[in-house]
């Protein structure tokens, strides 16, 4: 079964100029294209996201879960273009 693909996540790949696709990619969520151009493959299959969290449990619920989100992968998410800043931008 592919991952669903909210509202949210489209709007912030539109805001960032990437176009987004559920991955083919069997333990990941979504393949990220820049210019028709694979760039990424985000988010691990098995979890959940803001995007998802904020669907099924509420705004604090899911604010609470990216705020962990983020402290966990900190060192991931500042490098611009990588997985992680991508995963932070789209998922979180």
């Amino acid at each position: 079964m592919s991952y669903e693909i909210l509202p949210y996540t489209k709007k912030k790949a539109s805001q960032l100029g990437v176009t987004i696709k559920p991955s083919k990619k069997a333990d990941k969520k979504i393949d990220v294209f820049k210019q028709n151009k694979l760039v990424a493959s985000i988010g691990a299959r098995g979890y959940q996201d803001y995007p998802h969290y904020l669907k099924e449990k509420g705004k604090a619920y899911a604010d609470n879960r990216r705020d962990l989100y983020r402290a966990r992968h900190k060192k991931d998410i500042g490098k611009k273009d990588s997985n992680g800043w991508y995963a932070n931008n789209l998922l979180w």
